[in-house]
């Protein structure tokens, strides 16, 4: 397959998303010089930002607000946006069809002519890739000239990067389980990064998955299709604290040709510790992995401890947004699992006043509550899982808690504004996702900025 292999076929492109996930592949195939379609459940006015981006491609048609049967009858080539499960009807017809079903992540490891390196897990993917990038940038003697960071992380272009990526380049991906189904759907053609990391792995997706069981299988997947050669063994990199981690490090450990490391944030020493800014023992098990792959790639400590103190933290991971009388404000948007929460809760000394809650994804409290119970002074509920929190933390004697359920965010903020005493930290930590009141994490963090710094 070259970038030629689109010219002149029907493509159609399932799913354009309100938060872009099909923009890249739809602008790729226009570019390849496809008849390109897009056809979206969601109505033109629900995808005004996403469509705002292909502007400048006026040969797509746009078939919105359904799927027809006869586009996945007629299109060469299906395109499928991550969130579309691999047993979609549509995607069954086009199979039958005799048509190619594929996706945005099977064309970019199929094309992309650089070595890849593939992060995935619950917690602190998205925080290890951007690391991994900016470690391997700052190295010194490496034989890689550029490195490229893409994936699921944020709304970095991938596709597009194709005619830009050299052979002596790296890219550094973030993967999610969507993503490697994807991946694994034509893995007999495709394969896996000869490098792969396990962050940690936690319950999330279970309103896709239904079991924690699936939802490991579906991440196992990258390291299972890594395919080890005697003249390129396949490295495998898992987090020494996390128990399914070892599981499948014990299990890959011995293979032919294949090479599995292990790391922990307690192999971080203090003069390295110091030379990074960001707060909580999870962020130095993110740095621990990222130090491991940059080790892989032979950059030496120097190097890494000398680039650390240029690198923060990522948009709504943790982020510090402001000091207001005395107390400090955090977005932690990103937080869209009980665990991450935990984390970041975690990460602070301080008093917390935390801000959660939002759409259900059907994870369990019971943890969460009795950290917020141990750590916060007040919590302010917000969302469709407001009072499934509140029965939590009540359940977890967090009587000296105080808890409100608010109807807005800034009902949320006013009310910890309120509360929260000199010293304290305010964190909007979710918890959950963010669908029941915000179009995406994104939005829900960026009315909380602008909420924090009207205070």
């Amino acid at each position: 397959m070259n970038n030629n292999f689109l010219s002149g076929k029907k493509v159609l492109v399932m799913g354009l998303g309100r938060f872009g996930g099909g923009v890249d592949a739809a602008k790729f195939a226009a570019c390849c010089g496809a008849d390109v379609v897009v056809t979206d459940l969601a109505s033109q006015e629900e995808l005004t930002d996403s469509l705002s981006q292909l502007n400048d491609c006026p040969n797509i048609e746009y078939h919105l607000g359904s799927h027809d049967e006869t586009d996945f009858e007629n299109a060469d080539i299906v395109i499928a946006n991550p969130a579309v499960p691999l047993n979609n009807k549509f995607l069954k017809i086009a199979a039958a069809c005799g048509n190619i079903v594929t996706s945005q992540i099977a064309i970019f490891f199929t094309l992309c002519p650089a070595p890849i390196i593939g992060i995935t897990g619950s917690n602190g993917k998205s925080t290890t890739t951007a690391l991994s990038a900016h470690i391997l940038r700052g190295a010194k003697n490496t034989q890689y000239q550029t490195v490229w960071l893409s994936g699921n992380i944020g709304n970095e272009p991938l596709l597009m990067l194709l005619d830009k990526i050299k052979p002596n380049d790296l890219a550094v991906l973030e993967l999610s389980s969507f993503q490697i189904e994807q991946l694994a759907a034509e893995s007999r053609f495709i394969g896996a990064p000869q490098v792969a990391l396990l962050t940690n792995l936690l319950p999330n997706h279970l309103d896709r998955y239904e079991t924690f069981e699936n939802y490991c299988r579906a991440k196992e997947l990258l390291f299972e299709n890594q395919k080890p050669q005697e003249n390129n063994p396949a490295i495998s990199i898992f987090n020494r604290d996390d128990n399914i981690a070892m599981q499948w490090y014990d299990r890959y450990k011995n293979q032919p040709n294949r090479k599995c490391l292990l790391y922990s944030s307690d192999d971080v020493s203090a003069t390295t510790r110091a030379c990074f800014n960001l707060p909580g023992r999870c962020n130095l098990a993110n740095l621990a992995a990222a130090m491991t792959i940059a080790e892989v790639f032979g950059v030496e400590q120097n190097d890494i401890e000398e680039c650390l103190p240029d690198f923060h933290a990522l948009p709504h991971r943790l982020q510090f947004i402001a000091e207001h009388n005395g107390v400090r404000w955090f977005n932690d948007s990103k937080a869209t699992t009980p665990e991450a929460t935990i984390a970041a809760l975690e990460a602070f000394d301080e008093k917390i006043v935390i801000i959660a809650g939002g759409y259900d994804k059907q994870l369990p409290f019971d943890e969460l509550a009795k950290i917020i119970a141990q750590k916060a002074r007040a919590a302010m509920l917000i969302g469709t899982t407001a009072q499934k929190i509140k029965s939590a933390v009540e359940a977890a004697a967090g009587k000296n808690v105080s808890i409100e359920i608010c109807d807005t965010l800034a009902d949320a903020v006013s009310a910890a504004n309120r509360i929260a005493q000199k010293g304290d930290v305010v964190l909007l930590s979710p918890a959950c996702a963010s669908y029941d009141m915000f179009d995406n994490y994104e939005q829900r963090a960026e009315q909380f900025i602008d909420l924090v710094k009207k205070l």
